[in-house]
């Protein structure tokens, strides 16, 4: 059994023009973080940060952002997308080639390459997760989205994980 703790970490920078920082309003935890803690997948290195179904209050951003603003409150989906590769451009964001870190080793693992998750492992970009007060979100304009006046966080949480995980169910079923 891995061992697990809570930790203070250093809080995220801008690393690109196209990031945001998020300071997290809404998260939850989701299945798949059980096998992070169950130890199922590989790569996670002491001081990773899991999670990856969050909803936060835009708090700085990238010169080069252009859909987001201090103060927007957005959800953000799980995988990351550059927005200008082919997966990304034929609507297979999880398969981007331009934001996981680390390849070769979802090659390994899964048989293909993947893109980065939120909280998910070295073996998925290795970038920190939702389960902290704040979030860096590379290419925020293509997976961050503007949650409607009116929806409040626990319905909007939904759309970073849960819904799109739902509907691609339905939509490979028929």
């Amino acid at each position: 059994m891995n061992k697990l703790s809570v930790e203070e970490v250093p809080d995220p920078t801008l690393r690109n023009d196209q990031d945001v920082i998020v300071r997290l309003r809404a998260g939850t935890t989701c299945g798949s973080d059980l096998h992070l803690i169950g130890g199922y997948i590989p790569a996670m290195r002491a001081g990773d940060v899991i999670g990856h179904e969050f909803l936060g209050e835009v708090v700085e951003t990238g010169s080069a952002v252009r859909r987001h603003s201090v103060g927007d409150r957005g959800v953000v989906c799980s995988f990351v997308g550059c927005g200008r590769c082919w997966y990304c451009a034929n609507d297979l964001w999880s398969l981007c080639d331009n934001t996981n870190t680390n390849p070769g080793i979802g090659q390994a693992l899964l048989g293909y390459e993947t893109g980065s998750v939120f909280g998910y492992s070295h073996a998925m970009g290795g970038l920190r997760g939702s389960h902290a007060e704040y979030v860096r979100v590379p290419f925020a304009d293509y997976g961050a989205f503007h949650v409607p006046e009116g929806l409040d966080d626990t319905s909007a949480l939904f759309a970073s994980d849960s819904v799109p995980t739902g509907w691609m169910g339905a939509d490979l079923s028929g």
